[in-house]
């Protein structure tokens, strides 16, 4: 279990940790989420003594942290962490030393993430050969290539095609599987309700939101509406709902409404408006929940890129 305390820290004037805590629990995949400046990135590099907060506390498994214990961590930064005309290989190989891994374990557990990862081919090129998805691969496998028992990835999904995104995913859900604790960064939303089983959403340095998914869906008090109606486009707006957000296209009603409105009386009064093709009544999105826990017009910009 990694917990991390009422982390404050400065940088001159500006907050970037605001009195921050979450726990990760092992065997699960938690989302790490917020605007960009949120306060993602500090609080990543405070586990690894990169950043030192200016209060709080940071413990795994109930017990300080020391130079000691992380090297049983992995870290993926954001900012691309290779040697560029280094082989792959040898590159990892060397990473997983600094760990302590002997020579011989550091280049069979080289070669068998190349071959995972699918890039067992390019064993002995330079990364600054390979494409920016192969590169992204390279740096998971540096993170990775010693075994460690908690995995911190900043933006890890970041210029990835559909392939590699899949790949990637495999990978986390493998590990997530086999014990570790895994924290991740991403702005990819739709990617992230897919695959954790936890989320915490930062904003301004502060934990404003977290739990598992399909708790913090169902606990919303608001509810996503959408009626779709036949041939004729119908103008319906029912007087019962006062509406977050409304989108009217093609026949088709949306809406972001609350949830003690009654959805039986909903669909009467749609019916009423016109033949109606389809109803449905779900709790909102990550995406939503996402917007609603920041504040609107800084995570709309975030979650349009």
């Amino acid at each position: 279990m990694l917990e991390l305390r009422d982390l404050t820290r400065r940088f001159g004037d500006l907050v970037a940790l605001d009195g921050l805590s979450f726990s990760a629990a092992p065997g699960r995949l938690l989302g790490f989420l917020g605007p960009n400046g949120a306060g993602k990135t500090t609080a990543m590099r405070s586990i690894f003594d990169i950043v030192r907060p200016d209060s709080g506390t940071i413990r795994w498994q109930g017990q300080e942290i020391t130079r000691t214990t992380r090297l049983r961590f992995g870290y993926m930064p954001e900012q691309r962490g290779l040697y560029p005309k280094m082989g792959c290989a040898d590159q990892l190989a060397y990473f997983a030393r600094l760990r302590g891994i002997e020579a011989d374990a550091a280049r069979a557990a080289s070669l068998e993430w190349l071959e995972r990862l699918g890039l067992e081919e390019r064993a002995d090129d330079a990364v600054e050969a390979l494409s920016h998805g192969n590169q992204q691969r390279v740096q998971l496998a540096a993170a990775l290539v010693h075994g460690p028992e908690l995995l911190v990835l900043d933006e890890p999904f970041s210029g990835l095609d559909p392939l590699g995104v899949t790949s990637m995913e495999a990978v986390l859900r493998e590990e997530a599987a086999a014990g570790r604790t895994i924290i991740f960064s991403s702005h990819q939303l739709d990617l992230v309700e897919a695959l954790c089983d936890d989320i915490v959403i930062v904003h301004q340095g502060r934990h404003v939101l977290g739990g598992t998914i399909d708790e913090l869906r169902a606990a919303s008090d608001r509810r996503r509406l959408e009626v779709r109606f036949g041939n004729d486009v119908v103008d319906w707006t029912p007087e019962l709902v006062q509406p977050v957000e409304v989108e009217k296209r093609n026949g088709t009603f949306r809406a972001l409404v609350d949830s003690s409105i009654d959805p039986d009386t909903l669909l009467a009064s749609a019916r009423q408006a016109g033949e109606v093709r389809s109803f449905s009544w779900t709790p909102p999105s990550l995406s939503e929940l996402f917007v609603e826990a920041v504040g609107g017009a800084v995570a709309r910009e975030e979650v349009m890129g």
